[in-house]
């Protein structure tokens, strides 16, 4: 179940299905797996992208593409670069309904509702947090309303820190359109103030830059308003290390600590509680070098932790490279509206 060919095969048939998507939609595992998707590996061939414009076309954000390519030029890659695209989920602790947000995986997971006869279905995007000293709420929530073209009011604190870092006085109100730092749509949560919205500045998605607010790209922004009805539950978590399993076997996976929650790092005492929390466990073995190779930094893409299976950097230099030929997005592209490439 972990060759290598195995992960060829599942990541080939992903790469064909996933051609140009934006949201990424998987079914559900049936077999006690919490993993969903694969990696992909693709180079960059047509001239003037940048990670960034990747991340948008394959539904990841500006963390993911970093950490995962540690080595590779975020805004000039080299010709023919090879790219690793970290499509690729530790699904969140269940219950699997509603909307769950994972704020260091910096993700958003919608359940969507069973359908007769089918599978049921997950539905992933990236998102872009809060700064530092604006952290979004914890806990259980649900949607209170769906606006189109929201205006925006700055609130009093958010003027006062624009005009300590720019020297620029921020309006008492922006209109709709597509340079309202709103988006053109919006998600009310009801936590006071904090909506889950699009940006007028898409290429910031999975970085920390909203005051408190979950930041979508555009395109995810309209696909959310046609799927999310209102009342849906939102559950929003701080998780940055995640157990699952993946063809029956033990996984870890660790991202960016978000230090506002005050939370010591993960260390071995975690780990092993959200192993042992996991469905059937019993009898597996863990190799705990790999354990501490997770904890020791954040890793993005799951790692196998039975002794003997592929690691992830094995795995990741197997996989079959896609040449990445769609042009890239343009400045144009950095606006609240869905950019013309992709309607």
């Amino acid at each position: 179940m972990h060759s290598l060919f195995s992960w060829r095969l599942t990541v080939l048939a992903l790469a064909l299905a996933c051609v140009g998507a934006q949201a990424q939609v998987f079914d559900l595992p049936d077999n006690g797996d919490t993993v969903v998707g694969a990696p992909q590996a693709v180079t960059v061939e047509a001239e003037g992208n940048s990670l960034l414009d990747l991340a948008r076309h394959y539904g990841t954000g500006f963390m993911e593409m970093t950490e995962a390519n540690p080595t590779v030029d975020m805004w000039t890659p080299d010709a023919h670069a090879r790219v690793v695209v970290p499509t690729q989920y530790v699904l969140p602790p269940k219950p699997w309904q509603g909307v769950v947000v994972n704020i260091p995986q910096r993700r958003l997971f919608y359940f969507l509702p069973p359908k007769k006869g089918q599978p049921r279905q997950v539905y992933t995007v990236p998102l872009g947090i809060a700064r530092e000293g604006w952290s979004t709420p914890l806990g259980e929530t649900r949607l209170v309303a769906k606006i189109q073209d929201p205006g925006w009011t700055p609130p009093d604190s958010i003027k006062a820190e624009h005009f300590e870092r720019d020297g620029e006085v921020l309006p008492n109100y922006v209109p709709p359109g597509e340079d309202n730092p709103m988006g053109m749509l919006a998600f009310q949560t009801g936590f006071k103030s904090i909506f889950i919205h699009g940006t007028n500045k898409p290429w910031g998605l999975g970085t920390r830059a909203s005051h408190g607010c979950l930041h979508l790209y555009p395109e995810n922004a309209a696909e959310l308003m046609k799927l999310l009805p209102r009342g849906v539950p939102i559950r929003i978590i701080n998780q940055p290390l995640m157990a699952g399993v993946l063809d029956g076997k033990p996984v870890l996976v660790s991202y960016p600590i978000v230090g506002e929650y005050e939370q010591a790092p993960p260390d071995r005492e975690q780990a092993q509680a959200l192993l042992d929390a996991l469905p059937d466990n019993e009898g597996r073995d863990v190799d705990w070098q790999r354990v501490d190779a997770v904890l020791a930094k954040p890793t993005i893409l799951p790692l196998a932790l039975s002794p003997g299976a592929p690691a992830t950097d094995q795995i990741v230099e197997s996989l079959p490279v896609q040449a990445y030929t769609e042009p890239p997005y343009g400045e144009d592209a950095n606006k609240a509206r869905v950019p013309l490439r992709k309607q």
